[in-house]
């Protein structure tokens, strides 16, 4: 199986299955003499993990991450990074009666057909566990651009048809840990919260959007053609089990404006240029400006609903299931700190490029 890494110079190589002994990741280009902060890395796994609140799935993981090389005395050395969380609540059985069965939505269907055999337990390979790596290697690519004055964050902007009218530029950035479904719009907030409940209770899920932003990000990250940042930010965020749609600045609504309204007029501040408006998402011509990076991700409904469906087994026979086990009704609140950290490994990366390309 390939594509298991991304990025050019802070790389990270991802390893590991939902129901597998862990999951673990090796971070190759970080620098040397990077000051790692244990507990910062804790905390953003904790924004990830399960059974945290009422709202996210009941599966009971410390997600606990053990460095296994590449820092010494809190360091970096400069050295790959190994990683590893391990599994420790897993229940194998609850899939021993799909293995046999294409659930409609999921990867079993695609896997089996590509490499003819597949780890039906949670999905293996293409769970959305895989994603601790990424947290853990977004933490330590945040850490490396705070040097830099580097601030990323992100929040649930809608769930299903329910949206709060803030953005990135007028939210209380504190209040988004304060919500369970990661929304600074408290009303918002609570109508969101009651909604998942409803649809937990009938055993069915729901998507919605995360809106991140990146601020202070240096003038020149990207490059032209098919390097563009805002093309590599598709990448990485499509990378993320359940992302369907992707957005840079204006994006589809850009369609509703004509080019005398969507155009961001230059100024001059304080010997510093600056657009007035920020239509573009702070990305013009594949290249950051200068200006705030923002951009939404639309992610679908989990496929693993609690209700009975039609679907196919492996001999192509029509059946009826009802898959059981632990899932989460809406996987929005669990994903923000993952698009965060996809982000982060972004900019870090050419961030690296950038200084690789003035010597």
């Amino acid at each position: 199986m390939a594509g298991n890494s991304f990025g050019t110079i802070f790389k990270l190589t991802s390893f590991g299955e939902s129901h597998g002994e862990a999951i673990g990741g090796v971070i190759d280009g970080c620098p040397a003499g990077l000051k790692i902060d244990f507990s910062f890395i804790q905390n953003e796994l904790n924004r990830r993990k399960p059974g945290q609140s009422k709202i996210t799935t009941t599966r009971n993981e410390s997600d606990s991450v053990e460095f296994l090389s590449g820092i010494f005395d809190e360091t970096t050395t400069g050295t790959p990074i190994a990683f590893i969380v391990k599994n420790n609540d897993s229940k194998s059985a609850d899939y021993e009666k799909l293995k046999d069965v294409y659930r409609p939505g999921h990867a079993d269907y695609t896997f089996d057909k590509k490499f003819g055999i597949r780890d039906y337990r949670g999905g293996g390979r293409s769970s959305a566990r895989e994603t601790i790596s990424r947290v853990v290697a977004g933490a330590i690519a945040k850490l490396l651009l705070k040097q830099e004055n580097v601030l990323i964050y992100a929040f649930v902007k809608q769930v299903g048809k329910i949206a709060t009218t803030l953005n990135y530029n007028t939210i209380d950035v504190s209040a988004i840990e304060n919500s369970m479904v990661r929304c600074p719009d408290t009303i918002v907030a609570e109508q969101m919260i009651k909604y998942i409940n409803e649809l937990k209770l009938s055993g069915n899920t729901v998507g919605g959007i995360i809106q991140c932003a990146i601020l202070n990000t240096p003038t020149g990250l990207g490059e032209p053609v098919f390097d563009k940042l805002n093309a590599t930010l598709a990448h990485a965020m499509f990378s993320i089990n359940a992302v369907k749609g992707f957005e840079v600045g204006e994006g589809f609504n850009s369609i509703n404006k004509l080019g005398s309204e969507l155009n961001d007029a230059f100024v001059n501040e304080s010997n510093s240029i600056k657009t007035l408006s920020n239509n573009s998402g702070g990305i013009q011509g594949g290249i950051s400006n200068g200006m705030p990076i923002y951009f939404n991700v639309a992610f679908k409904p989990i496929s693993s609903i609690l209700q009975k469906q039609n679907t196919l087994n492996i001999l192509g026979e029509k059946i009826e299931i009802k898959i059981s086990g632990r899932h989460d009704p809406c996987v929005l609140p669990r994903a923000v700190p993952i698009v965060e950290s996809m982000a982060a490994l972004v900019i870090a990366d050419y961030f690296l490029l950038s200084k690789l390309n003035k010597l």
